[in-house]
Formats: C-alpha cells, sequence, structure tokens
C-alpha cells in the first residue's frame, strides 16, 4: 500500500520503532483512539498460519485468538469512534474461504451460500461475527473471504514452484475437486478498490472468476515450469497426515465471486493459467 503512495501506520504488539508504528494489546482489547486520528482504512490481515503447523489444540486457540482477538478490539474502537465523532474509517477485515464447505455442492458457491460445518468453518464465521459491532453501529466493512493467495514472495507458492522444478509435483487424490486461489496481485487491488468503492460493503468472495481444479492447476504449473507431473498423492494419506486441514486441500470449494465482478471489480489474473503466469515472474 505504500508503494502507492499511502501513508501506512502498522499496529505492533511490542515497542513501536518507526514513526509508522503504534502499539496496541488486542488480546487486552486495548487501543488509543488517538491511533484513528486521520485514518481512513483500517485493514485487518492479523491471523498466524493455519497450515504450517499441526493443529493441535493449543495451536487451535492461538490460530483462533490471533485472528479473533484483533478484531473483536478493532471493530469496538471504530464503532465507538462513530458514535462519538460521526466518521469512522472504513475496516476490510480479513476472512477466508475456509467458510465454505468443502463436501461439493455440484453449483457454485456465492457470498449467499451458507457456512460449512467444520472447525475451519466455524471459526470463520466466528471471525466475521467479531467484525459486527462495526457493522451494526454503520462503519462500512468489508469482509474479504479469500482463497489461498499465491506469488513468488511467499506462502506455499514457492514451495511448490521448488518441487515442481523437481519434478516432484503431484495432484491431490483424483484431482478432480475444485481448487479456490487468487493471485497476489488481484488480492492488493481488490483492497484498494474496496477501499475507495463507497458502494463496498459485506462479504466478498475473492477467487479466480475462472475456476480451477487441482488436476489443471497441477498440470498447468507443470506446463509453465516445463516439467512433468508424475505424481498423485493419495487421499488416504494425505488425510492422516493433515488431518482437519486436509479437508480444505482434497475437499471440493467450487467457489465464485460473484459480488466483486457484479459491482465492477476486473480481475487480471482471471483464470489459472495467468494467475502462475503472474505468480512465476521474479
Amino acid at each position: 500500500m505504500a508503494s502507492e503512495g499511502h501513508e501506512v501506520v502498522r499496529l505492533v504488539r511490542r515497542e513501536p520503532g518507526a514513526g509508522t508504528e503504534s502499539r496496541w494489546d488486542p488480546d487486552a482489547g486495548s487501543l488509543d483512539p488517538g491511533v484513528l486520528d486521520g485514518v481512513d482504512v483500517v485493514v485487518n490481515q492479523c491471523g498466524v498460519g493455519i497450515a504450517d503447523r499441526p493443529l493441535t489444540a493449543r495451536r487451535k486457540e492461538l490460530v483462533r485468538s490471533s485472528r479473533v482477538n484483533p478484531t473483536r478490539t478493532l471493530s469496538i474502537a471504530l464503532a465507538d469512534r462513530l458514535q462519538r465523532t460521526g466518521a469512522a474509517p472504513v475496516l476490510i477485515q480479513a476472512s477466508a474461504s475456509g467458510y465454505y464447505p468443502t463436501e461439493g455442492t455440484g453449483s457454485p458457491l456465492t457470498e449467499a451460500s451458507p457456512a460449512g460445518h467444520g472447525w475451519i468453518a466455524k471459526l470463520v464465521e466466528e471471525w466475521e461475527r467479531e467484525a459486527r459491532p462495526a457493522a451494526d453501529a454503520g462503519v462500512r466493512v468489508v469482509w474479504t473471504r479469500t482463497s489461498p493467495v499465491i506469488d513468488a514472495s511467499g506462502g506455499m507458492f514457492p514451495l511448490m514452484r521448488r518441487a515442481w522444478s523437481l519434478g516432484a509435483g503431484a495432484k491431490l487424490g483424483d484431482g478432480s475437486q475444485h481448487m479456490p486461489l487468487v493471485q497476489l496481485t488481484d488480492y492488493v487491488r481488490f483492497v484498494l478498490w474496496a477501499a475507495e468503492t463507497a458502494e463496498a460493503a459485506g462479504p466478498y468472495n475473492l477467487t479466480l472468476p475462472d475456476p480451477t481444479t487441482n488436476a489443471e492447476f497441477s498440470d498447468e504449473l507443470a506446463s509453465q515450469l516445463r516439467r512433468p507431473r508424475l505424481f498423485t498423492a493419495p487421499k488416504a494419506v494425505l488425510s492422516t497426515v493433515l488431518g482437519e486441514f486436509g479437508d480444505q486441500l482434497l475437499g471440493d470449494v467450487w467457489l465464485e465471486p460473484r459480488r466483486a465482478v457484479d459491482q465492477g471489480f476486473g480481475f487480471l489474473a482471471p483464470d489459472v493459467q495467468t494467475a502462475i503466469r503472474f505468480s512465476l515472474r521474479d
């Protein structure tokens, strides 16, 4: 965001370093109201990784608290500010495609579709609910139900690129399951669009407008890297190793970004071929 000419202030839990940082304590619900002075947009992306470590009971609680507590603290602060001053920043609130069921529905899931029933879906529901005080008070809130974001700069994609480059890429199970994803460029562009578009409010699915399956993704990545895709990771093995997160990888989540498209947001990487091409750029 700073590269676009915006002044960015980061909220940190430690002693602030530069003048572009301010301290808060979301676990205690503590945020200095003055931090919001002159702020137009609050972007909340708090949350520890959900796929990088086993989901033990302790890890689950950290995953939950690192999302729920910051969201609650910001939501209450924004609602209070609106009530006191008559104005408050827009809240761009992180959410996830894990909100939806993974069983496969036979038709695309839209923002109006019901939530799933697993642990991750219930977590995302609670995460979104913590931003309701701000929305109910009249603050404009945008929930970004984001699919896994792919890019060379981080996340799982560099690891996948390395594996496929070595000829060790694999489709998951039979590969027929829909695989929601979004390229980082479009994620950042959407956040800016949502901040600047007065009509934008409520939940938005961030995923490819032209959906892909796991097999299509695997074969396309192999093709662009000019490597064979030789392997299949058995579903039974993955379910055992990955536990509850395996549902997100092996389940069929046919997701559609209907509200974003209907309201005029244009994806630069609308399909798997373009998304991978963008992500392979160094």
